[in-house]
């Protein structure tokens, strides 16, 4: 690893810490304009588990109804009920997007397959600077550039993340949301972090356009997130 992505690493935890666990447990709000735009309802302290290793992700509640779960499996994305029954599945589930309806309307499966892909590559992200299936790349100091592989469900292929020099935290994360489209090019900025149990992450996120010289719009704010409890196991 180069000297930028061992920082990073270190504080968020550490190697040995990311590379024993296993799972994310989390609770978050999530609003703004992308919400409307889709006439999807905000997260209000859903609660979302994840396995770290792979893209399994379930979040509840994935829309109106507080039972029902929108859960992500790979390229696949499905909805149950509190005891595991599925309701609605779709396979290879990517493919769906952009276009058609999903300009104006995302239904609770499309709602599943974004926002749990969405949140586990955010969650993850120590673990996978990690990943060597993940090329990672200081293209200038405090600046990764990242090539994902097609099989990791995530915004696009070539993304950047900008970290602090002296502390090694996240500063901001930008992206093309592909399955928006191709002109949805994001500035996915970290406002503040917290720390439980000795782990620091990024609690509070602001998504909004981003210039073509890479900076952050004002606004308007597409997505806010907010997590409000966080466990590592």
């Amino acid at each position: 690893m180069n000297r930028l992505l061992e920082k990073a690493v270190r504080a968020y935890g550490g190697k040995q810490a990311w590379s024993e666990a296993r799972s994310i447990h989390v609770e978050f709000s999530a609003a703004g304009l992308a919400f409307r735009l889709i006439r999807r309802p905000p997260f209000i302290r859903a609660r979302l588990t994840m396995d770290i290793c792979r893209p399994l992700s379930r979040i509840t509640p994935i829309g109106s109804d507080p039972d029902i779960t929108g859960v992500l499996d790979g390229s696949e994305v499905r909805l149950e009920t509190p005891g595991g029954q599925i309701i609605q599945e779709r396979k290879n589930a990517r493919a769906y997007f952009p276009g058609g309806r999903r300009l104006i309307y995302w239904d609770d499966l499309d709602m599943a397959y974004f926002a749990n892909y969405a949140m586990w590559n955010y969650l993850a992200l120590p673990a996978l600077l990690l990943r060597e299936d993940i090329i990672w790349t200081e293209i200038q100091p405090g600046l990764l550039e990242a090539v994902f592989p097609e099989y990791i469900p995530t915004h696009n292929r070539f993304q950047q993340f900008h970290f602090d020099l002296e502390t090694g935290l996240l500063r901001q994360h930008d992206y093309t949301a592909e399955v928006i489209g191709g002109l949805a090019k994001a500035a996915h900025v970290i406002l503040e972090h917290s720390e439980i149990d000795g782990f620091r992450f990024p609690s509070r996120r602001r998504v909004t356009p981003r210039s073509g010289s890479g900076h952050p719009w004002r606004g308007p704010t597409l997505i806010e997130i907010s997590i409000h409890d966080y466990l590592l196991r």
